[in-house]
């Protein structure tokens, strides 16, 4: 809970903490925040938060879940940037990079905020695009893949100027990704 508690003041600069709270019959979450020119931090339920510090909540939940346990292994998250503000991506980032040093994180996103950093290396992207109707995974081609090992570009600067090159070469189409899903004939 701490280094969740962490990431999200970096987020959502003066929380202070982030505790579940009985409600009546319901459940919420109270955060206090240390606002200036006030002695005591303020407290706010979920309702009253905006929709980017409960979705940097969530996503943070979800990242740091089981840490100790080590249970789970995998996390997908769809677009985990939507909503927050594009100067907290860079917090968002550096939480996704330590959880995933000991469990798979799996991320779409089309922000170029969240990839704009050195530290996000070719063998950690793949291009995913529609192509004729279908949908195409590849890794990245040698070109692009070079420039991000000689720090020409970072990821996100690719992006912004609709440089991240798949390598059709060795995409997987949809029919080889489903038959994952499906199960085998053995």
């Amino acid at each position: 809970m701490s280094r969740l508690l962490e990431y999200l003041r970096a987020i959502v600069p003066g929380i202070s903490s982030a505790e579940r709270k009985q409600l009546g019959g319901r459940e919420t979450i109270e955060f206090t925040q240390e606002v200036e020119g006030s002695k005591l931090p303020w407290r706010f339920d979920a309702a009253n938060m905006s929709d980017g510090t409960l979705r940097a909540l969530g996503v943070l939940v979800a990242l740091f879940q089981g840490l100790t346990d080590k249970h789970v292994s995998m996390i997908g998250l769809e677009e985990p940037e939507s909503a927050l503000h594009p100067g907290a991506a860079g917090a968002l980032r550096d939480a996704l990079l330590e959880a995933s040093s000991d469990r798979q994180v799996l991320v779409t996103s089309h922000s170029p905020e969240l990839l704009d950093s050195a530290e996000v290396g070719d063998e950690q992207l793949v291009c995913v695009e529609a192509v004729g109707g279908r949908t195409v995974i590849s890794r990245l081609d040698e070109r692009t893949r070079q420039v991000l090992k000689e720090k020409l570009f970072t990821a996100g600067e690719l992006l912004k100027r609709g440089q991240l090159e798949a390598d059709h070469a060795r995409a997987v189409s949809e029919p080889d990704q489903l038959q994952m899903f499906e199960g085998s004939d053995d």
